[in-house]
C-alpha cells in the first residue's frame, strides 16, 4: 500500500467509530425502531446495513481493480444499488446486519490496502462507500439516537 491512502484510512476509521459510538448507545429495540428515515422507513439497523453493503461493494470493486477486471463507476446506478441493498437485508436480525457491516468493513480495508497505487476510481469508491458516506449519515444518526434516548424517560416522542 502506498502512503497516499494513510490519511483516508485514518479518516475512514474515525468515521466508522463515530457510527459505532451512536449505535452502541442504543438498545436492541431502539436499533430496530423505524424513524431514521421515512418513505421508506429506516431504522438504525437499516442504515448500518446500508453502510455495510456499500463497503462490501467497494471491496468487490477494489478486488476487480487489483485483478484487472474493473470496468469503472460511470454506470453505477446508486439509487438502484441502494434499493437492492435495502431489500437484501430487509427483515434480517440486528446481529446479522451488524456482523455483515463489520465483516464488509474489514474486507474493504484489506482490499483497499492491497491496491498498488492511488487512482481516481479507487478514490471514488473510498469516498462513496466510507469516508464521505459515513459523513452523509452521521448527523441524522446523531439526531435519531438522541431522540430515541430521550424517549427512554417515558415522555415518548
Amino acid at each position: 500500500m502506498t502512503v497516499a491512502y494513510l490519511a483516508d484510512l485514518d479518516a475512514e476509521e474515525r468515521g466508522w467509530y463515530e457510527v459505532v459510538r451512536f449505535v452502541r448507545a442504543l438498545t436492541l429495540d431502539e436499533r430496530m425502531k423505524p424513524g431514521y428515515y421515512h418513505d421508506p422507513d429506516w431504522s438504525v439497523r437499516d442504515v448500518v446495513g446500508h453502510l455495510g453493503t456499500w463497503l462490501a461493494e467497494a471491496a468487490t470493486q477494489f478486488e476487480r481493480m487489483a485483478g484487472g477486471s474493473y470496468l469503472g463507476h460511470e454506470d453505477v446506478d446508486v439509487d438502484a444499488l441502494n434499493a437492492t441493498f435495502l431489500e437484501a437485508l430487509h427483515g434480517q436480525p440486528w446481529d446479522v446486519v451488524w456482523t455483515q457491516a463489520n465483516a464488509a468493513r474489514t474486507r474493504v480495508r484489506q482490499a483497499w490496502e492491497a491496491l498498488p497505487e492511488p487512482n481516481d476510481e479507487a478514490d471514488w469508491w473510498i469516498h462513496k462507500s466510507g469516508v464521505e458516506h459515513y459523513a452523509e449519515h452521521l448527523d441524522r444518526l446523531r439526531d435519531w439516537a438522541t431522540e430515541l434516548q430521550a424517549a427512554r424517560g417515558g415522555g415518548g416522542g
